[in-house]
């Protein structure tokens, strides 16, 4: 069975509660257990840290080991050299996902120190795009 982790950077643990004109109604743990009903023949895990550097942690622990990475590093995308570092440093595919659409946002959010090194990147779709990301490491081109 093929591993795969969804990896969330700040503020993520208050989907459902934050913004919900941007990021909907929903919490992330309730869409979670949705997708791993989904994708029975995927063994789905999540984890989310409010902290940069643990964070880079989960990247170098999970990086040499699993199939896949979809990592939402939130603001982090946009500041975090570090996590750009630890994406590039790491073999295991990364698919970078935002929910909302970064590039009809401030002008800082239109830059990412992750996608030079991503498999991807999935902006735009809400909570989707997780799930097409996912569906990109199951039905690869």
């Amino acid at each position: 069975m093929k591993k795969i982790i969804i990896i969330n950077g700040p503020n993520l643990n208050l989907l459902g509660k934050r913004e919900p004109q941007i990021y909907g109604n929903l919490s992330f743990n309730e869409f979670f257990e949705t997708i791993k009903a989904k994708y029975p023949q995927v063994i789905l895990e999540h984890f989310q840290s409010n902290i940069e550097g643990e964070l880079i942690d989960k990247l170098h622990e999970v990086g040499f080991l699993y199939y896949g990475i979809i990592l939402n590093a939130a603001a982090y995308t946009h500041t975090s050299v570090g996590i750009g570092d630890a994406v590039a440093a790491i073999e295991t595919a990364v698919v970078e996902v935002h929910i909302s659409n970064t590039f009809k946002r401030e002008d800082f959010r239109h830059h990412s120190y992750v996608a030079p090194y991503a498999k991807g990147i999935i902006v735009g779709f809400g909570l989707q795009s997780y799930e097409l990301a996912l569906q990109s490491f199951l039905n690869p081109l």
